[in-house]
């Protein structure tokens, strides 16, 4: 007792300057203590920087000369279309720089809704509400739609901003095996007691380049009575014959009931995400969601981006149609070379190397060989499973692929990874 009442003494004398450095030099030591265990582990995320705009060819400082790059989710190649670039000029010059307030209040423009429209339009869909991006999409859906008499299922694959969302919601959490329709079905029986049931997984998983099964999900929840929602970040634009998504490449568009995706990977790759489905639903997250309660509109100029990128997509679908052979070409040259490839038929192409010390030592040999691609490892993905990410896009000439490949193969004997 004695000693603590001396300890309060001192402190209570001490300068609050004083405590206040002490508390801030602890907290510096965790941090530091916390950063070289990243780099202890060889996990350590660096950021190139780009000089040039987006495409299949950029500058990156430090790098000579040009470098092609194979990690961006540009997957149409619409990010420097001029087009879409002309598009948002203009947007910028009618309507302004940003809105500086929240939809509800003063934040809400024309094209805000007509992109809406056309986003439900796209996708076959009754209604369609904004959101500055697709994580704050799904930060928005779960909390708003389900209670604590509802249930979620989700692949413990999904992408972080679902898992997160799904955090925030009161609903009862199922969490499936990656892709297993048995475990899902177990998980679907034993949810049955709940109100509402909603079965959330990925279209495509972009750490691994698969693709849901939807028809077997479709056919679970209308067996169980359950819904389905589908994150198609890494669809929309591109996959399905005219760019609908996995619902339209698997033939199951009027069984998914909510689509959330996004406007800054195929559509333009600015920013912005989206809900669409249900009229009703999308009434109900303008009231509650609180990513768009809370968030400043999406700024014009991604706006008139993103709907011109629509407009092109529905005006034709050849640019859809030449990513199918060009992924083929990249996949099939890399396997006859001895690399594994995970996933399959799908633009995202990983290449799998275990280790991360030697993703991030083969991404930078890449780079001194002109080509731009990144590693992944925890806790991006699972400890064990690390590996490079290779992203096709249309816009690649079969050149362009052909001289990632023959360096990746130099580059891999090099470090061991090939005999």
């Amino acid at each position: 007792m004695w000693a603590g009442r001396v300890l309060h003494a001192t402190l209570s004398r001490a300068p609050r300057g004083s405590r206040a450095q002490s508390a801030l030099a602890q907290l510096r030591g965790i941090l530091e203590e916390e950063l070289e265990s990243i780099r202890g582990a060889g996990t350590w995320k660096s950021e190139r920087v780009i000089t040039s705009c987006q495409g299949p060819h950029i500058h990156v400082e430090g790098a000579p000369g040009g470098i092609i790059n194979f990690c961006a989710n540009n997957y149409l190649g619409l990010s420097s279309h001029p087009e879409v670039i002309q598009a948002g000029l203009q947007t910028l010059k009618e309507f302004g720089a940003g809105l500086s307030s929240v939809r509800f209040i003063c934040g809400t423009q024309s094209i805000h809704k007509d992109l809406e429209a056309k986003i439900a339009r796209f996708h076959q869909r009754e209604d369609a509400i904004l959101y500055p991006s697709c994580f704050d999409a799904n930060a928005g859906l779960f909390e708003a739609l389900l209670t604590s008499e509802d249930a979620v299922l989700s692949d413990e694959l999904n992408h972080a901003s679902i898992i997160d969302g799904i955090r925030l919601c009161k609903a009862h959490k199922y969490r499936y095996r990656h892709l297993d329709m048995a475990d899902l079905e177990a998980k679907l029986q034993e949810a049955q007691k709940h109100r509402l049931r909603l079965v959330a997984t990925d279209g495509a998983f972009s750490m691994d380049g698969d693709i849901a099964p939807l028809q077997k999900i479709c056919h679970l929840a209308s067996q169980y009575g359950a819904l389905v929602f589908v994150d198609e970040s890494h669809a929309t634009g591109f996959l399905g014959p005219t760019g609908r998504g996995t619902d339209e490449l698997l033939g199951v568009m009027d069984q998914v009931t909510i689509i959330n995706s996004t406007l800054g990977k195929a559509l333009g790759g600015a920013s912005g995400g989206y809900t669409t489905g249900p009229g009703a639903l999308v009434s109900l997250l303008r009231q509650r969601a609180r990513p768009y309660l809370f968030s400043n509109s999406l700024p014009p100029a991604a706006v008139g981006c993103a709907s011109k990128a629509l407009d092109l997509l529905m005006e034709s679908n050849a640019i859809v149609q030449s990513m199918a052979a060009k992924t083929l070409r990249f996949r099939s040259q890399m396997e006859a070379a001895g690399f594994t490839i995970s996933g399959a038929n799908h633009p995202i192409c990983p290449v799998m190397l275990g280790d991360a010390r030697l993703a991030l030592n083969i991404a930078d040999d890449m780079l001194k060989r002109g080509i731009f691609v990144i590693g992944f490892s925890y806790p991006v993905v699972p400890k064990g499973k690390a590996r490079i990410r290779v992203q096709i896009s249309a816009v690649h000439s079969e050149e362009d692929i052909d001289h990632c490949v023959e360096a990746f193969v130099e580059v891999g004997r090099l470090h061991g990874a090939l005999p």
